[in-house]
C-alpha cells in the first residue's frame, strides 16, 4: 500500500527535476546568446533549443507578468526565472522521496 504514494513522489520529483534541467539549459542558452550575438542555430540543435525554450515558457511568461523587470541603469534584470528556480527547489525538496 505504501508503494503507490512513493511511486507518485518519485514521478513528481523527477518531473520537477527534468523541468529544472530545462530551465537551467534555457538560462545557459540565453547567456550564450547574449554574448555571441552572431551565433545561429541550425539542424538538430535548433530543435533541441526550441524544446528548451518552449517547455518552460508558460510559467516564465506568467511570472514575467507578475514580477516586473528591474532596471539597473541601461540593463534590465529579469527575476522571473530566478523566482521560478526558487519555487522549483522548494517543490523538489517537499516532494523528495524518502526510502527510510
Amino acid at each position: 500500500m505504501e508503494t503507490v504514494p512513493l511511486l507518485i513522489q518519485f514521478l513528481v520529483y523527477y518531473a520537477l527535476f527534468f523541468f529544472w534541467l530545462l530551465l537551467l539549459a534555457r538560462i545557459v542558452t540565453e547567456v550564450v546568446r547574449s554574448f555571441a550575438r552572431q551565433w545561429r542555430v541550425v539542424g538538430a540543435s535548433a530543435v533541441a533549443l526550441e524544446l528548451i525554450f518552449t517547455i518552460p515558457d508558460p510559467p516564465v511568461k506568467l511570472l514575467r507578468r507578475v514580477i516586473p523587470v528591474i532596471r539597473i541603469g541601461g540593463v534590465g534584470l529579469d527575476l522571473s526565472i530566478m523566482v521560478l528556480l526558487l519555487v522549483l527547489f522548494i517543490l523538489m525538496r517537499v516532494t523528495q522521496p524518502t526510502l527510510a
